[in-house]
């Protein structure tokens, strides 16, 4: 089963993260499928990227995505097709 969640990133006290796409049973940030965004907190206002079309996408597919991943496709609008 895939999950779509964060993978950390960054050094020691300065986190950045990667929106991920990798299987349940994987470590936090072991070896993931694809890269559908970044999560930076430490900007004001915090930089949320998201790649609406593969997350919907892998969606499609079944994987299932985190609480806060879930959280920040309720956030973050969805920029129509051009």
């Amino acid at each position: 089963m895939l999950r779509i969640r964060l993978a950390r990133t960054g050094a020691k006290k300065q986190s950045s993260y990667r929106v991920v796409v990798i299987d349940r049973e994987r470590a936090r940030d072991g070896r993931f499928v694809e890269i559908v965004g970044h999560y930076n907190p430490r900007r004001k206002p915090a930089e949320i990227v998201l790649k609406r079309e593969r997350i919907d996408y892998w969606i499609s597919q079944g994987a299932q995505p985190s609480e806060t991943v879930r959280s920040f496709l309720k956030t973050v609008p969805q920029v129509p097709a051009a």
